[in-house]
């Protein structure tokens, strides 16, 4: 008993070593490059162009963490993951940071061992349907096929709803975005469900989208964001503060076309140490002092960004709604950089 005892200690003490060596800063610095897990193709969140250029909402979340570490927005492999495959390439260490429209739940920050750093999009779960089909609610769904990723939230969602609402429906399973807007464009699902970010970026791609309508029906909580591995504390700070600056500096006013401004003449002690120009909060994360600086200078603030790539001048033309700061109204807030 003595002996199994002790061994059960030293596997444990073992474990707990390899844990605390995880240094994913070190190894983003040393392969001078940050392995990316994105979309496989989300426009307005994560999409490459004809020269293989990304772009998207949750790209510059990528750009502005190698900003902060490396000092270069550019130095980002974009590593393509499905809603299958996301989640293992995390942790086996493929990619080191997970910016993929994935929903922050309980069983995926317990039982995958991920942390996720906090939420860049407030969202939630609908459906999308042809004009033709002749629906204006979900609740007229009954019978219908619908389009569903698999490996993601939406298919208990799925499931749950149908089931409230004493409904059947039929499951058409696919992999990817890019396989659900094939399937449904082809007729092979009377609907397609994911979350309503996705629908709305889904639908701007199309060649008619005035002939397609997402029903009014939100029928989840979706908060989506940024995930990380179990077992690095330092390297989660990195990517939740590197988030909280992009949001923070739209609080305060802080944008790409004033921030060299602001860096020398803010007198509001917050705006100061968030550039760097009073204390050194980088020191306590392994950074210098101006990451969170280069962090925004990247494609913006948190504002920037979401007007840039989704928001309601573009082709996708997502209202701020729960995602717009807390003093408009919304969820979106930084906590305090002191």
């Amino acid at each position: 008993m003595k002996t199994s005892v002790f061994l059960g200690s030293v596997a444990a003490a073992t474990l707990m070593a390899g844990v605390g060596m995880a240094d994913t800063l070190a190894d983003v610095k040393a392969r001078g490059e940050l392995n990316c897990g994105v979309n496989t193709g989300l426009v307005g969140f994560a999409a490459p162009d004809a020269n293989g250029n990304w772009t998207g909402f949750d790209v510059d979340i990528c750009k502005a963490v190698a900003a902060a570490v490396l000092g270069d927005p550019t130095k980002v492999k974009y590593v393509p993951t499905t809603g299958q495959t996301r989640f293992t390439a995390l942790s086996s260490g493929e990619v080191d940071l997970l910016a993929r429209n994935s929903t922050w739940t309980f069983s995926r920050d317990t039982d995958l061992k991920l942390d996720f750093v906090g939420v860049n999009y407030y969202d939630g779960q609908g459906f999308m349907v042809s004009k033709d089909l002749g629906v204006t609610s979900a609740k007229e769904l009954e019978g219908a096929t619908v389009c569903i990723q698999t490996g993601t939230t939406t298919e208990l969602n799925l499931a749950d709803y149908f089931k409230a609402n004493n409904m059947t429906y039929s499951p058409v399973n696919i992999d990817s975005n890019a396989e659900g807007e094939q399937q449904y464009m082809a007729g092979a699902c009377d609907a397609y469900t994911t979350d309503a970010s996705g629908l709305a970026a889904t639908r701007a791609a199309f060649a008619d989208p005035e002939n397609h309508i997402i029903l009014p029906e939100i029928i989840s909580k979706e908060p989506l964001g940024p995930a990380v591995r179990h077992g690095d504390s330092n390297w989660g700070d990195i990517v939740r503060w590197t988030l909280y600056a992009l949001i923070a500096a739209e609080e305060y006013g802080i944008t790409s076309a004033n921030i060299e401004e602001l860096t020398t003449s803010s007198q509001n002690p917050e705006v100061q140490r968030l550039l760097g120009t009073t204390d050194d909060l980088g020191a306590m994360i392994g950074l210098d002092k101006e990451w969170a600086k280069r962090a925004i200078m990247a494609s913006g603030n948190y504002g920037e960004i979401f007007a840039a790539n989704i928001g309601e001048q573009t082709p996708i033309g997502l209202a701020r709604g729960l995602n717009a700061q807390w003093t408009q109204g919304g969820l979106m807030y930084a906590m305090p950089f002191r």
